[in-house]
């Protein structure tokens, strides 16, 4: 799903190194040799489909708050 919606990066070569001294071989568990890792998203999709709430980082540690997360649940529950 990251690739089909494009909500992955591609590791630079620098950080290949150290994930291919891991226990885990990335290009393995890909299924190709992209050396792509998935975005941390969250989506809200509403009943008809549409996206009211949409986050994305290729920064792993950046994270919308609970709360934001909540609060956009709580004003789509109000339309």
């Amino acid at each position: 799903m990251a690739a089909r919606f494009e909500l992955r990066f591609a590791l630079p070569d620098y950080l290949k190194a150290v994930y291919a001294s891991f226990p885990l071989d990335i290009a393995t568990y890909n299924g190709d040799s992209s050396w792509t890792l998935p975005m941390p998203a969250r989506f809200i999709i509403d009943r008809r489909g549409i996206i009211r709430y949409a986050q994305s980082d290729p920064d792993y540690t950046t994270r919308p708050e609970p709360e934001d997360t909540l609060a956009a649940l709580r004003a789509l529950g109000r339309t």
